[in-house]
């Protein structure tokens, strides 16, 4: 039991670092594309040093987002094999996949780094806005393998063998297109509002340098529009689970009886002993209407399976809530800067709004955790839903603590020099005035 925990918190916690140098690497090189091609369009020296600036985040956050990747790889094979011997040559294809788009960025990103004043200007543009496309589509393949594992299609079990295998239909399970959207707003929404609260900070203390401004301004462009879209993404995404697991859905709503026009729970503490939920607010029908459509329609509660299939509920709950209401406080921070920007333009370097960035730089980044946990948590005590259990899969090799002790010092270490390298990044900005004439890299 001490090793299934230690095999699985390794998992987690290699996930929840990896997952936010995906993001960013995920959003970044369209940031630095919008950069480098109003350079191109104005000549303004102001947008090729932002350029530059954020090229070299993009390279930082992709040998991190390299680094954790492969050590995620590994751990799934040495720490679960019983998954990868009966899932491998179900889910290979989009592992396969994803490796190629991965080599494909890498590429470009060589091309991009490189290819200043050796190539021609617009096929150097199209280099960093190829990174961005590949990373997506990287991160695509893997959530199609993480759909699979929440929504299994492709093959059939015969007796204890799995049989006539279709790697397509298994790639394109019903979970991945929903995940997919899912996650890749999501990355735009947080490294938006990061990458704004950032330079917010840095306009706060230097309030003439126009290139803070800039970086702002093209920052929000991409964080608030995937935040007003991301919560039509995530009610497609909960009829999903509603439909396709809905012992996670009972959980994530704390929905403990099954019952029709049920209410939708805001916030409260699930008592998962006594089955009742305490200081929450419950809208009525609302929960009917948005798993379903229909305000009287049924909802699967937790009681309609065994208790030792429900995930930790409490976890999944609180995990959800929070994922939910920063979602919505980005969407209304998003509306309240379209709204200044179109009535009073002037008040973007206020400092009430510089100060609102600020604080809001790292939730989006909480609201991805929170979603992964829900994602993952979600799907507990299963590793394929209904299909094969967490348990059954993981190494007999015992003294599993220690390879989660090194690697959570690892990871540790890893983000300790990244974020000493980005630090570093953000203080060469201050000396990147916009009438600067250095060119260099």
């Amino acid at each position: 039991m001490i090793d299934l925990l230690a095999a699985r918190s390794q998992m987690a916690i290699s996930l929840g670092f990896h997952i936010i140098f995906a993001c960013i690497g995920m959003a970044m090189p369209f940031f630095m594309s919008m950069a480098h091609w109003r350079w191109l369009k104005t000549r303004d020296k102001l947008y090729l040093n932002l350029t530059k600036v954020w090229m070299r985040g993009v390279a930082i956050f992709f040998a991190m987002g390299a680094v954790s990747g492969t050590v995620l790889a590994f751990e799934l094979g040495l720490l679960f094999p019983g998954f990868m011997e009966k899932a491998g040559p179900v889910i290979g294809l989009p592992f396969a996949w994803e490796g190629t788009a991965f080599f494909l960025e890498a590429i470009a990103l060589g091309f991009y780094l490189y290819g200043w004043n050796k190539i021609n200007q617009w096929v150097h543009w199209a280099a960093g806005l190829a990174m961005g496309v590949f990373g997506i589509a990287s991160a695509f393949f893997v959530i199609c393998a993480n759909g699979w594992m929440n929504s299994p299609t492709g093959f059939d079990i015969v007796g204890d063998k799995w049989t006539n295998i279709d790697p397509i239909a298994a790639m394109f399970n019903p979970a991945a297109l929903q995940q997919g959207i899912h996650m890749s707003i999501a990355a735009f929404a947080a490294t938006g509002f990061g990458v704004a609260g950032i330079h917010a900070f840095l306009l706060f203390r230097e309030r003439q340098d126009r290139l803070h401004a800039a970086a702002i301004r093209i920052a929000l462009i991409f964080g608030t529009t995937a935040a007003l879209l991301q919560p039509i993404s995530g009610d497609l995404s909960a009829k999903m689970v509603a439909d396709t697991q809905p012992e996670k859905f009972a959980a994530m709503e704390s929905h403990f009886k099954t019952e029709k026009g049920a209410g939708l729970l805001i916030g409260g503490i699930p008592l998962e002993d006594e089955r009742r939920v305490i200081l929450g607010l419950r809208i009525p029908g609302m929960l009917s209407f948005l798993a379903h459509g229909d305000f009287d329609s049924e909802v699967t509660g937790l009681d309609a399976f065994p208790e030792e299939d429900w995930p930790p509920v409490i976890v999944v709950h609180v995990a959800f809530q929070v994922m939910v209401g920063i979602g919505f406080l980005l969407a209304g921070l998003s509306l309240l800067y379209l709204f200044i920007r179109w009535k009073k333009q002037q008040l973007l370097d206020h400092p009430w709004f510089l100060l609102l960035l600020i604080v809001c730089t790292p939730i989006g980044f909480i609201a991805v955790e929170a979603g992964w946990v829900v994602t993952e948590v979600g799907r507990q005590p299963w590793v394929v839903y209904k299909i094969l259990r967490v348990a059954d899969t993981v190494t007999p090799m015992p003294g599993l603590w220690i390879p989660l002790l090194l690697f959570t010092g690892m990871y540790v270490a890893l983000t300790a020099v990244g974020a000493w390298l980005m630090a570093r990044q953000i203080k060469s900005v201050r000396g990147l005035a916009p009438e600067s004439e250095k060119d260099g890299l």
